[in-house]
């Protein structure tokens, strides 16, 4: 039978939160570059300074645990490691980190959060205490959560987390006009934008967006231009012009393009050949658009756990009204478009109750200002299940 130790002191404890911090923002520099894997932080301790550090590489590869080791070298023989995962118990590409962290010779192991996959589940603790490891749990275990919320998502639903990232006006508009591109925030609110969209898997968008921006939903942060997610098109007829800026920039990351059966054949082929991948959705929805939940577990099929929405009113909408939305980033101008203005969503008391900070169903996790502008941020309340 397992057993873990929790810590004796408010000393230690405030030690032990103080370098779990750590391994937690380690870990946040892999989201939107790790999947289908999560993204993991470990710090390793001895005579209270750090003696390694790692968070999991691109696409997964290395692991957090073997980088900090490797990093560590021989000093890790009687460290403690902080993790902001159980460290994996199965055989993959690579041996268990597990193993990894018994052979090294750890003395004790802190671990923010249990790993829900089955392969590990518990097991990874189990293989350190019964090498005489003492381990922690759950120190910071609801900010770990949050960091792999779409890893758990993946593994618990077959499903990644869905975010919204909306730029809009006081009045909560996205646009002045019908097909009309508007320029909402200033700078620093942009910026954090393209960290967001670096942080996510896959930043998906209509094709309305597409006609009337004809954006390259790239990441443009200087030093972070390798940080572009997949980019992925609702576009049930195949309407994006062959000329789109976006598929000159395939090299920078893939386009996936969701059309429903009938789409022109030719129009098809002819995206292939520069590069896109065109995906035929088998189920449409109630409105002859692609089904948003065949979408979804599309998505979650090819190990996609995060993905941002960066789209118009009616896509907003749609998401909303699927239930599929997780997070909301939602970026507010001091300025009013007025009259004739599109709104984020097709109900407008949506906005409104988002400028509020009082949306049905999710709860406000931050707001903070964004030079002129305000940044809020939203997650969605969790049902607690009936034991």
């Amino acid at each position: 039978m397992k057993t873990i130790e929790h810590s004796a002191t408010q000393q230690s404890e405030a030690t032990d939160i103080r370098f779990m911090r750590i391994a937690m923002a380690l870990a946040e520099r892999g989201l939107g570059n790790v999947w289908p894997n999560p993204a993991v932080g470990c710090v390793i301790i001895n005579n209270g300074h750090i003696i390694g550090r790692g968070w999991t590489g691109p696409g997964g590869r290395p692991h957090a645990e073997t980088e900090a080791l490797k990093r560590a070298g021989d000093a890790a023989k009687g460290a403690t490691a902080y993790i902001t995962l159980e460290p994996c118990a199965h055989f993959g590409k690579t041996p268990p980190c597990a193993d990894a962290l018994v052979n090294a010779g750890i003395k004790r192991a802190v671990i923010a959060i249990t790993d829900p996959d089955p392969r590990t589940a518990g097991r990874g603790i189990q293989k350190l205490i019964d090498a005489g490891i003492s381990v922690s749990e759950g120190i910071l275990k609801t900010e770990a959560e949050n960091i792999n919320a779409g890893f758990f998502s993946l593994i618990k639903n077959k499903k990644p987390i869905f975010a919204l990232k909306i730029a809009a006006s006081s009045d909560g508009c996205i646009a002045a006009s019908v097909g009309t591109r508007t320029d909402i925030t200033g700078s620093i609110a942009k910026n954090l934008g393209h960290m967001l969209r670096a942080s996510h898997d896959v930043v998906l968008f209509g094709i309305a967006t597409l006609l009337i921006d004809d954006p390259e939903y790239t990441c443009r942060l200087p030093g972070m231009e390798n940080r572009t997610p997949i980019r992925a098109l609702l576009d049930s007829n195949l309407r994006i012009p062959l000329d789109a800026r976006i598929l000159k920039t395939l090299d920078k990351n893939e386009l996936w393009i969701f059309c429903l059966p009938g789409a022109d054949v030719k129009k098809q082929s002819a995206l292939e050949d520069l590069g896109a991948k065109v995906i035929i959705v088998e189920k449409p929805g109630a409105d002859a658009r692609p089904d948003l939940d065949w979408i979804a577990s599309y998505l979650g099929e090819s190990g996609v756990s995060r993905v941002l929405i960066e789209s118009g009113g009616k896509l907003n909408q749609a998401f909303m009204k699927a239930g599929l939305v997780d997070d909301i980033h939602w970026f507010s101008s001091p300025s009013k478009l007025g009259h004739g203005a599109i709104p984020a969503f097709d109900e407008i008391t949506i906005a409104k109750d988002v400028l509020n900070g009082n949306i049905q169903g999710f709860q406000m996790t931050d707001k903070r200002a964004c030079g002129d502008d305000t940044y809020m941020a939203f997650k969605k309340i969790k049902k607690v299940e009936a034991n």
